[in-house]
Formats: structure tokens, C-alpha cells, sequence
């Protein structure tokens, strides 16, 4: 089984090639994986690997590590673009986030006040106001939409809840408007002997629907550049991507390739 973690509360820096020179923060445990989705293609694999025994870090452990972390790194002269919360999973199941959240911003402004602080998310928390509240003070708050479609979001997703539908992701992005970044992974292939492709014209039609609902800074487009769990999958060329982009853009959204 795929199993690329993260074994460290506060990791990197490492370059993102959609964010750059990031470091990175991990707020669920260093040996195991905790997720409300369960996606075919994450780096950290499925979460049948279990969540591990270190549980997750308490609000003054990341406090104190990113703190040393930042210092040590402006001491040194060292570049840095953004602070991400990402990880073993989704990051806003921490039952701290929003004042962790509020934390990060204040050691950001005292070291790199340059750098933005960014939030990868799968919004399936986003209905609770006090992840709602942190995320609107980031600077990118990043959340994914990959389908419009309940039941291909569900392949691709795996949520553990089965009340997760399109319909109420959507709902929830919606309240962002105009702030929030929707980062949307294309791909096709199978899974437990089922097809997925969210790449067809009934799949890109129903996402810029959603899209326009949504109103979204902008979108993240990209596909697959890791290993995945389900070996059985394909990564979309780039002149695809950027074909399924030029139909967003024609909606009147702005499009990041990646």
C-alpha cells in the first residue's frame, strides 16, 4: 500500500509547483493518517493504514516548533513563500484549527510577514463556523472540488460519511465567494473495478455550473504527479488540461494551470 507521510509537525520548506517555497504544517499524527475523504490518488495513501499512535500535535506544540522552525530559518537567511497546512490529512479535523490558525498568522507576520499562509482543504468541515471563521483569515484558502457530480465524487473522494454529496460541498463553498481558491485534480481510470474520469463533457459542464455558483478567486487545475494508492490511474496531459481551462476561462473564471 501506498504510504508517503509526513513524520514531522512542521516539515520542509519544500517547493510546490503550484505554491513554492512552502513549509509545511501537519496537524494530524506524525505515524498515521486521519481524513474525512479516503481519495484514490493521495500521496499519503489510504486510511486503512490507520491513524498511528502519536495522535495529533496540541495547539502549543505547533506553536512552539514552527516558531523555532521560522526563526531558525530567518537567522539563516532562507526564502520562503507561503506556510501550508497540509499533511496526513485534512487539516481542520484538528479540534484546535481555528486558534492554531490564529497562532501561524501571528508567527508569520513576526518572521515573514511576505509570505502567505495557505489552507488545503476538502471542505467537508467547512459548515462549522469555526473552520469557516479561520479560513476566511488566510490569505489562500485552497479547498478541493473534484466533481460536481455526486457520484464520481464519490469514487474519486471516498468519503467516510456517506451523507458527503456534491450538492452540499458546493453549498459550503458558496460562502467564500470571491476568496476562496477551488482546487480541482483531473484524472481517469478505475478503481474496485469501476471507471472514473471527471474529464468528459458532462463532468466539465457540471463543474463550471458549480464554478459559477461558487465564485472562486480562482481555480487550481492540474492532475496526477505522485504515485497513488490505485495503481490504475491515469494522469491527463497538460494540452488536455489546459483545453478543459479554456472552457472555465470561457465562463468568465479565472484558471490556474498547474
Amino acid at each position: 500500500m501506498q504510504t508517503v507521510l509526513f513524520h514531522e509537525t512542521i516539515f520542509g520548506p519544500i517547493h510546490s509547483r503550484r505554491l513554492g517555497i512552502s513549509l509545511g504544517i501537519n496537524l494530524m499524527p506524525n505515524d498515521g493518517k486521519i481524513c474525512s475523504f479516503d481519495c484514490v490518488y493521495c500521496e499519503a495513501g489510504y486510511n486503512a493504514q490507520g491513524q498511528g499512535t502519536t495522535g495529533v500535535p496540541t495547539r502549543k506544540e505547533v506553536q512552539s516548533r514552527l516558531n523555532a522552525k521560522l526563526s531558525a530559518m530567518r537567522a539563516a537567511g532562507e526564502k520562503l513563500d507561503v506556510i501550508t497546512f497540509s499533511g496526513n490529512g485534512e487539516p481542520t479535523l484538528h479540534p484546535n484549527f481555528k486558534e492554531i490558525v490564529h497562532d501561524v498568522l501571528l508567527l508569520r507576520n513576526k518572521y515573514y510577514p511576505e509570505a502567505k499562509v495557505t489552507v488545503l482543504s476538502n471542505a467537508t468541515m467547512a459548515s462549522r463556523k469555526t473552520v469557516a471563521d479561520a479560513l476566511r483569515t488566510v490569505d489562500n484558502n485552497v479547498l478541493k472540488l473534484d466533481s460536481a457530480l455526486s457520484h464520481t465524487l464519490r469514487l474519486i473522494n471516498q468519503p467516510k460519511s456517506v451523507n458527503v454529496q456534491a450538492e452540499g460541498i458546493i453549498e459550503d463553498l458558496k460562502q467564500f465567494s470571491g476568496s476562496c481558491i477551488v482546487q480541482t485534480l483531473m484524472l481517469r481510470g478505475e478503481h474496485n473495478g469501476q471507471r472514473i474520469d471527471n474529464t468528459t463533457d458532462t463532468e466539465v459542464e457540471a463543474l463550471i455550473a458549480a464554478y459559477l455558483a461558487i465564485r472562486p478567486r480562482e481555480v487550481m487545475l492540474y492532475s496526477i504527479d505522485r504515485r497513488t494508492p490505485e495503481e490504475h490511474l491515469e494522469k491527463v496531459p497538460r494540452e488536455e488540461l489546459e483545453a478543459i481551462a479554456r472552457r472555465i476561462e470561457a465562463a468568465g473564471i479565472t484558471v490556474q494551470v498547474n
